[in-house]
């Protein structure tokens, strides 16, 4: 598995988790939520849950993607960022996986 993929299936499980924003998570609480996740529903479960919400729910599963993107990054980062970027400047991609769903949704809905 490459680091781009790790990492995308870290915020899948995280996503997938039920951890909140609101919980202000710790690092470990971090690690926690993705390990339990996984363990409970498997990678490929975390990915269908993902898509699942992004199908039923695309406003609220983007901003909560967002956050999730930027909690992995962080918990999980090897080498600091040179610079912080203000909150909100950097745009967001749903994973590979929720654009291959996403690909097909719109084929099948036509």
């Amino acid at each position: 598995m490459s680091q781009l993929n790790v990492h995308d299936a870290r915020c899948e499980a995280l996503f997938a988790s039920g951890l909140q924003r609101s919980d202000a998570p710790t690092a470990d609480a971090v690690r926690e939520a993705i390990t339990g996740t996984v363990r409970r529903l498997g990678w490929r479960g975390c990915a269908a849950l993902m898509a699942q919400e992004f199908g039923d729910h695309p406003e609220t599963a983007l901003a909560r993607m967002r956050w999730v993107r930027h909690i992995v990054g962080q918990v999980f980062a090897t080498d600091p960022p040179a610079r912080a970027e203000p909150a909100g400047q950097r745009p967001v991609e749903a994973p590979p996986s929720v654009r291959r769903l996403a690909a097909r949704s719109v084929r099948y809905a036509a």
